[in-house]
């Protein structure tokens, strides 16, 4: 597999760098693992010329190719510095190399205002996009056939991926390797890349935020009594809804409709985000933690621990403390 690292005027180098070292890592993990010499992905630097580019930061990228008509499986396109439009625009042959590699059977991935190179080719119109929060409206002005997304940290339309941030594309490209090597090295480059353990993409691609970004007042409130009475092991989904004047099938519907996930799902969530807190800054022991947040079980609550994070409380400890306390071991 080949994949392509689009470096263009006025990136955010960052975007670049994040994508392209998880697959280095992967690359080397496989080969630690398997002992094979066969890299499985190659990497591969792409810009408009071969001159080096000098980037607002100061830092500056060589790349390995220049633009043309060698088709790659998988692209990376970069976030821009500030307003997005000039480089976009002034920059056809970019935008027409984006179209022609998906055409030709290319996934593209985008971070950030690095989307409208994407948008600009039309591929993402009726098709759900997102961007930097700081774009959202001009993005939404200059590109109104896009279903913009905006609570979204990721979205997808069949080939076409776009992540709002570079903590969003760690976990899309996360996910890509996954796909394209094992859950196992992708679960170890999530432990290695972040003292965070990353949410797997299928509960991301939607929203990583608490899904609190929305007009519905009455589901805004139950949002708030289920995190005021997180350490209730009795909460029972069936009586919030009568305390919000509903019945459980239309609380749990217009809840869906306002978050995209159910009560019970928003409800586990935010105790696994407590959990997850308490596991790194406090000494309470495993089973302390899980009464804090609701759970009389241990094995259950280890059980649905791993379900959202792929490792125990345990092991979630011992990762988080070994990486924020090393430097003064």
């Amino acid at each position: 597999m080949k994949v392509a690292f689009l470096i263009t005027p006025h990136m955010l180098a960052t975007s670049l760098t994040n994508a392209y070292e998880l697959f280095f890592a992967a690359n080397q993990t496989a080969l630690t693992r398997t002992g094979s010499q066969n890299t499985k992905v190659k990497l591969v630097k792409v810009a408009a010329d071969n001159a080096r580019i000098e980037l607002p930061s100061g830092l500056s990228l060589q790349p390995d190719v220049r633009l043309d008509q060698t088709a790659f499986d998988m692209v990376y396109i970069p976030a821009l510095w500030r307003n997005p439009r000039p480089i976009v625009r002034n920059n056809p042959a970019i935008v027409e190399w984006v179209r022609w590699q998906y055409e030709h059977g290319a996934i593209l991935n985008a971070t950030g205002t690095g989307v409208c190179f994407i948008a600009e080719t039309g591929l993402l119109n009726d098709k759900p996009a997102t961007t930097h929060w700081h774009h959202l409206e001009q993005f939404a002005t200059d590109y109104p056939l896009v279903e913009l997304k905006r609570q979204h940290f990721i979205t997808s339309a069949g080939r076409i991926f776009c992540a709002a941030s570079i903590n969003a594309q760690t976990d899309l490209t996360l996910h890509h390797v996954h796909r394209y090597y094992s859950k196992e090295i992708s679960d170890h480059l999530s432990q290695h890349f972040s003292h965070e353990v990353r949410q797997p993409f299928d509960r991301l691609n939607f929203t990583q935020k608490e899904n609190s970004n929305h007009p519905d007042e009455v589901v805004l409130q139950a949002q708030l009594w289920m995190q005021n009475h997180i350490n209730k092991a009795a909460i029972s989904i069936h009586r919030v809804a009568e305390l919000f004047g509903m019945s459980q099938r239309n609380f749990t519907r217009r809840f869906r409709i306002a978050t995209n996930m159910t009560p019970l799902q928003y409800l586990q969530r935010q105790r696994f985000n407590v959990a997850r807190e308490l596991l790194q800054s406090s000494n309470l022991s495993i089973a302390e933690i899980a009464y804090r947040v609701g759970y009389l079980d241990v094995s259950y609550f280890t059980k649905l621990f791993k379900q959202f994070s792929s490792i125990t409380p345990k092991e979630y400890r011992k990762t988080v403390r070994a990486k924020l306390f090393s430097s003064h071991d």
